[in-house]
């Protein structure tokens, strides 16, 4: 049986940037309640990515948000970071999301990791990952985000 590309398209995203809050106590309601703050001033979150450091009582959260409520956000994370007494708080919004789009890739494998062979071939850095039974999203620098669509199409034969 020939295997068909479950790639349909390719998105990309310049309108967002990203926030990270390092080091902070890994316990149940510390991401209620910033996502929580964030909610109540009509920020809306897009992807969320946490990791634990490896003593298991702190963790990393970083996620993205449109650019034009980077400001406010970082604002509300720093307040909150103060209080969970977390290390800090990072942010950059000179980042894009390129997302590959189609129905069943979480079924097909090796989608995610063509992707990011293809990136890492062309020295494309990729600082947060999200998958989903239709999509694969990774957070890359600004700058290449043209490019990087241009390599993808061309790598899942999506030309003109």
């Amino acid at each position: 049986m020939e295997k068909r590309e479950t790639v349909r398209g390719i998105a990309l995203d310049e309108n967002i940037a990203k926030i990270g809050i390092l080091k902070v106590p890994d316990k149940p309601g510390v991401a209620a309640k910033l996502f929580g703050a964030l909610a109540a001033e009509s920020i809306n979150v897009d992807m969320i990515v946490q990791s634990v450091h490896s003593t298991g009582e702190l963790a990393d959260i970083a996620f993205t948000v449109d650019h034009p409520d980077l400001k406010k956000a970082v604002q509300v994370t720093e307040k909150l970071a103060k209080e969970f007494k977390a290390q800090g708080v990072i942010s950059d919004g000179e980042v894009c999301k390129v997302s590959l789009v189609g129905i069943g890739m979480v079924s097909q494998p090796g989608t995610a990791a063509k992707m990011f062979k293809i990136l890492s071939e062309n020295d494309i850095n990729i600082q947060m990952i999200s998958t989903s039974e239709i999509k694969v999203s990774c957070i890359i620098k600004k700058a290449l985000g043209r490019q990087t669509v241009q390599l993808l199409h061309k790598a899942f034969g999506l030309e003109d």
